[in-house]
């Protein structure tokens, strides 16, 4: 049974309602270990959701965090902004209503695409409407075993006269600088080291609990059942820890049900999750791949397996998964060992199962097609002369243009330079040999009798060099060079079969004819 399956079983015996929580805090750009927290969110209430169970999602944006620091990515001026809400910061690039909205706006308008199906709040939304305000007052009531829980999970030897609340100054809006001196509902008394004294009231923004409270009081505001989470907060004495017994002691509710993940281990970078920097946002994976592709290879795995993530050559190899495994569920043949991939594929789908299998190119092939047409309609024209793209309905040619724009999105971004070429619409200047020139005429008449597909031209390339003794790699090379003026390039015989027979004899009549000039 698939992992998702089992946790909305379990979820089943622990009552009759759920409410899953997920969220982020955008203190910089959204990497693409982030999307694991919510792609698995919804894996499990589309399981709930098969199960006729009722199920609600939320998506909770941390908007009220403060700027820890100026990040490197930021300009000098954000210092200024160091300790204030990431709310109440502009946007550093002048388009969106605060920098929060500038991280996550990008995200968001993403989810959609991603399936995730979730209701957005913002957290310093719930301060400023007073959603707090009970959580907040039962934290000063209770703060002398506040301080002992904290001791007991944490092992760190709290101040007795530590107090979990931060007021915002009223003259900096910093929240970082600030030291309570005295609460009477529902005032704060505080003074900040900027030198100001004030009063916070605890029923609107003016004020925040720390994240091992915060936590646990959004469990209570929402009412939440089960949350995915990164296996830091998951480790001995972390936050989800402390969050149990806060809230069962202070906030008199159950815990959710936790789903502790394991991070995205970027190729070469290392750990990527929502609280590490990274080369590759999740905006970047979003458009490399369609959104089912995303989707697939993130609920394929349990949450408790870390994944491996390529954005080079194994991009290709995560999509050729994917095409097997849609292959296999719309056409039968499937072993043991697929069946949790079948399902990972069912709750992949954004907007639920095609009732027919896709017209499928294969994205190795389609990144040599895209980089040899023009346009789509060349695309689309290149596909008709080597595959049967002209029985494609519109929902497939959709599908088939979505993937055109990933593949150009990661040819721009992140495609190694090997896979990348330009083919020339003219013979470049290039100094052939005799040897290599009556390779190509012998090559010539070959090429005007075989079938015009890639496996028989990769013969003809191949039997010609081996009748004039040029050696493969040599005679390989001849023919990138005169097409893309590179040694190397794509699966040749496929490539050559790609572009139109006339046009690969016209250019091979150009090498051999200029030879013959300059001779």
């Amino acid at each position: 049974m698939h992992w998702a399956d089992v946790i909305a079983q379990e979820l089943q015996l622990r009552g009759d309602r759920q409410l899953i929580s997920t969220g982020i805090s955008p203190s910089g750009f959204i990497h693409v270990g982030s999307l694991r927290e919510a792609i698995t969110a919804e894996a499990v209430r589309k399981a709930l959701v098969n199960m006729d169970a009722p199920v609600r999602m939320i998506y909770l944006v941390d908007s009220f965090d403060p700027l820890r620091r100026r990040y490197s990515f930021l300009p000098d001026e954000f210092e200024n902004h160091v300790g204030r809400p990431i709310s109440q910061i502009p946007c550093p690039c002048g388009s969106h209503d605060s920098y929060a909205h500038h991280f996550i706006q990008p995200l968001l308008d993403s989810l959609d695409e991603l399936g995730v199906h979730c209701d957005v709040h913002w957290t310093d939304s719930l301060y400023a409407e007073g959603r707090f305000t009970e959580t907040i007052d039962a934290v000063f009531r209770n703060r002398p075993r506040v301080v002992e829980i904290l001791r007991e999970v944490t092992g760190r030897d709290v101040d007795a006269d530590y107090v979990p609340y931060t007021p915002r100054c009223s003259a900096c809006g910093r929240l970082t600088e600030t030291k309570v001196l005295e609460y009477k509902f529902p005032y704060v008394e505080y003074v900040c080291t900027c030198g100001n004294e004030g009063r916070a009231d605890i029923r609107t923004d003016q004020g925040k609990l720390p994240w091992r409270l915060e936590w646990p009081a959004k469990w209570k505001i929402f009412g939440v059942t089960c949350e995915p989470f990164g296996k830091d907060h998951a480790a001995a004495g972390g936050s989800y820890d402390s969050g149990a017994v806060f809230a069962r002691e202070i906030f008199g509710i159950e815990p959710p049900r936790p789903i502790p993940y394991e991070f995205v281990q970027l190729k070469g970078k290392g750990q990527m999750h929502k609280s590490a920097g990274a080369s590759v946002t999740g905006i970047d994976a979003i458009r490399m791949v369609p959104a089912s592709v995303l989707n697939y290879n993130i609920i394929k795995y349990n949450p408790e397996r870390h994944i491996d993530y390529d954005s080079g050559m194994g991009l290709l190899d995560i999509v050729d998964e994917y095409d097997r495994i849609e292959t296999l569920y719309f056409e039968g043949g499937a072993d043991e060992k697929d069946m949790d991939h079948l399902r990972a594929y069912e709750l992949s789908q954004p907007h639920g199962v095609r009732d027919h299998l896709p017209f499928h190119v294969p994205y190795r092939h389609l990144v040599n097609v895209v980089q040899i047409a023009e346009d789509f309609e060349g695309i689309l024209g290149v596909l008709g002369r080597t595959d049967d793209a002209g029985v494609m309905e519109q929902r497939d040619v959709d599908v088939l243009q979505q993937r055109v724009e990933c593949v150009h999105y990661w040819l721009n971004s992140f495609a190694p330079e090997m896979v990348k070429f330009s083919l020339l619409d003219s013979l470049p200047d290039v100094d052939l040999v005799e040897a290599e020139v009556d390779y190509l005429r012998t090559l010539r008449p070959e090429l005007t009798s075989i079938q015009w597909v890639g496996d028989m031209v990769h013969d003809a390339v191949y039997g010609a060099a081996k009748a004039q003794g040029l050696g493969a790699k040599k005679a390989f090379q001849v023919l990138y060079r005169i097409f893309i003026a590179r040694r190397s390039g794509p699966r040749l015989g496929h490539f050559l079969a790609t572009l139109d027979r006339d046009f690969v004899l016209d250019r091979i009549d150009d090498a051999v004819s200029t030879y013959a000039r300059r001779d």
